[in-house]
């Protein structure tokens, strides 16, 4: 009777045991996956974000010739694209983004403003709204990052798989966040 009653305590702990790794792994996966797809979609929006870099000179140099007097703005253009071109770490990514962005909104404006007749322009058109629906591109692949992040980070700070991960090493990441100038309404002129 004795031995029947320590084999089933044994099959009891190896069960519990078996049941306790099969957890363990199950949420270990479960956070790589995570991790994953948070590596993935901020790969997609560096994708969006790179095709709007790579845009950028085809519209500044259809524009450049009969836009003599805003050198000033395709330098700091230029000068944008190389700080998003050479940026490491998604916050810097991100930064350059906004930076790129905020100056394509000025020659964008000045074309409006300044040279109707260049809106006119098929090529300028047409440039112009692949702009506009890459900046499209850019906040949908942002919002699936920001859903993205937020799902691992759950996973990161909620029990009991928040022991796996820092078993694991793994931290919460730490989402986007709009710059300061996104907070500003932009002026628009029409009666100019």
């Amino acid at each position: 009777m004795d031995k029947n009653k320590s084999k089933i305590w044994w099959i009891i702990i190896g069960a519990v045991v078996i049941l306790a790794i099969g957890s363990y792994i199950k949420m270990s996966n479960d956070l790589n996956n995570a991790k994953l797809a948070v590596d993935a979609q901020w790969s997609q929006v560096e994708n969006v974000m790179q095709r709007r870099a790579d845009l950028i000179p085809n519209l500044t140099s259809s524009v450049q010739g009969s836009m003599k007097h805003e050198d000033k703005v395709f330098g700091e253009i230029a000068k944008a694209r190389s700080n998003f071109n050479n940026a490491k770490t998604p916050n810097a990514k991100l930064k350059a983004n906004d930076e790129l962005n905020d100056k394509t909104t000025v020659l964008v404006n000045a074309i409006y403003e300044n040279y109707p007749n260049l809106t006119s322009n098929k090529n300028i058109n047409s440039l112009m709204t692949e702009l506009e629906g890459t900046e499209n591109r850019i906040a949908v692949e942002r919002r699936r990052y920001i859903q993205d992040v937020n799902a691992y980070n759950q996973r990161v700070y909620n029990f009991p798989t928040n022991m796996v991960a820092s078993s694991k090493g793994m931290y919460p990441i730490q989402n986007y966040k709009a710059t300061s100038s996104a907070q500003k309404v932009p002026k628009v002129k029409l009666d100019e």
